[in-house]
């Protein structure tokens, strides 16, 4: 028989962490995802874990300490909030253009600026057009459970290191704080060889850099980035479709949203709206050829997220403007409800005779 527990998401991916075999965790507080240094803070002082968890002395200093970290070829994540992951953004991009494997961690919440401690989905251009400078991107995923959470842990080092590319797990501050029953994964062991990159005691002097002096050779490293991101965007979309089998419609949503749209989808089924859910479990790479071949026969897709519309530029993209595509959201740290969604459908694909 399963065993679960009922934990936070923030919880559950600090456990995770854990049995992944993390070697370090730095990181810096802020509202709504601190559970999580808290957590793995009260079990390295109990002895349940020896892995290293250090409070830095802000943002800036915390992702520079998983750069050093990450140049060892140690398993190290990292976790914040919006307006932090916005400190952390110049190292960000060192790491990416170091090809150093880490996780990020951004629990969002809303702006812009400081912005309100509430949930929010309103990173996701930050997180996936690259926010920081330079040619750049990192693989993202979207939990919307807290069983995600602790599952794409794991997932996330996986990838981090086939890759040699920094991870974004995006989540926000509903599936951060939220409760649910979760089992947890096993236990690993901690990887102890180093990777043949890694800036190790070694006779041989290795050097783990983004600076490039010379534009032909950092147009070569950008050549051999992009290629590397080309090889994610065919081996690594993940997706799922709920209900899209005879939609009409669709509802593309990721996270939290995700999860309230199953709600409006059952409230638009009963009064006979043939609709469906497309959750995007990549942002980046985002499941554009998925989508499009789903849109040849679709009236018309809604995109329903916490922002005031920016994954919908995705969407429109990935379906060529076949078909209208209608942004949906609450934004600030409003959360919107399932009848909120449904009017928001009523309006854009039912105006002249509204579902009664």
């Amino acid at each position: 028989m399963e065993e679960f527990v009922l934990m936070k998401g923030n919880e559950a991916i600090a456990e995770a962490a854990i049995r992944a075999g993390s070697d370090a965790y730095f990181g810096y507080p802020i509202t709504p995802q601190t559970e999580i240094m808290e957590y793995l803070t009260e079990k390295v002082d109990s002895g349940a874990t020896d892995m290293v968890v250090l409070q830095a002395e802000s943002e800036t200093a915390s992702i520079n300490m998983v750069y050093g970290a990450a140049s060892c070829g140690r398993r190290v994540l990292i976790s914040s909030s919006s307006p932090g992951i916005s400190l952390m953004a110049e190292g960000i991009s060192y790491i990416a253009g170091a090809e150093l494997p880490c996780i990020i961690i951004n629990v969002a919440r809303g702006g812009p600026g400081l912005g309100t401690i509430q949930p929010a989905q309103s990173d996701y251009f930050q997180t996936v057009k690259g926010g920081g400078h330079g040619d750049y991107k990192l693989l993202t995923l979207a939990p919307s459970s807290v069983q995600e959470m602790a599952d794409f842990v794991s997932l996330a080092y996986e990838l981090a290191f086939k890759y040699r590319n920094p991870v974004m797990i995006l989540s926000d501050g509903v599936i951060g704080q939220m409760m649910e029953k979760v089992k947890l994964p096993k236990k690993q062991k901690r990887i102890t060889e180093y990777p043949d990159w890694a800036v190790v005691g070694r006779k041989e002097p290795r050097v783990i850099t983004s600076l490039n002096l010379e534009p032909l050779k950092q147009e070569a490293h950008n050549a051999h980035l992009s290629a590397k991101y080309a090889q994610m965007e065919a081996e690594e979309v993940r997706y799922e479709m709920t209900g899209c089998e005879d939609a009409d419609y669709v509802m593309v949503a990721y996270g939290a949203s995700a999860r309230i749209a199953h709600k409006t989808m059952q409230l638009l089924q009963e009064k006979g709206i043939k609709v469906g859910i497309f959750r995007p479990i990549t942002l980046f790479p985002f499941p554009k050829e998925p989508l499009e071949k789903l849109s040849h026969r679709l009236k018309g897709i809604l995109s329903v997220e916490m922002s005031e519309g920016q994954m919908i530029e995705d969407i429109r993209l990935s379906v060529h403007d076949r078909i209208p595509v209608y942004h949906y959201g609450r934004s600030g740290g409003v959360v919107h409800t399932p009848e909120d969604i449904l009017g928001g459908f009523e309006r854009f694909f039912c105006s002249k005779t509204p579902i009664s």
